[in-house]
């Protein structure tokens, strides 16, 4: 692949730390989305309602999609795509949260 063809590809990479302040409302939001999927199985919708209910980070990931980001801007192409969810240890004083670098910077 040429330089020229080459620079045509970015790669945007996005974090976002999320506060889940009602579990509730998140679950039941997610599992109106599965029931709502006709692309999905029996089987595959009942995995996906036992994971949302026993998982936040299941149900988040199942309401949020990252390709809509990208669905609406002109001239690109979405190319590929992955993204996951996961339930962390969050202090927003800590460095290792810090949006301005990777946080494994050294106090001088």
């Amino acid at each position: 692949m040429s330089t020229d063809e080459s620079s045509r590809f970015v790669r945007l990479r996005v974090e976002l730390v999320l506060e889940i302040n009602d579990s509730g409302k998140l679950t039941s939001a997610a599992l109106d989305r599965i029931d709502g999927d006709g692309s999905l199985h029996d089987d595959e919708r009942g995995h996906a309602r036992t994971s949302v209910s026993s998982d936040a980070a299941e149900a988040l990931a199942y309401l949020v999609d990252p390709v809509d980001v990208v669905r609406e801007v002109p001239g690109v192409e979405l190319t590929q795509a992955s993204w996951s969810s996961e339930q962390i240890d969050y202090d927003p004083e800590s460095r290792e949260w810090a949006l301005d670098g990777d946080g494994d910077e050294d106090d001088d």
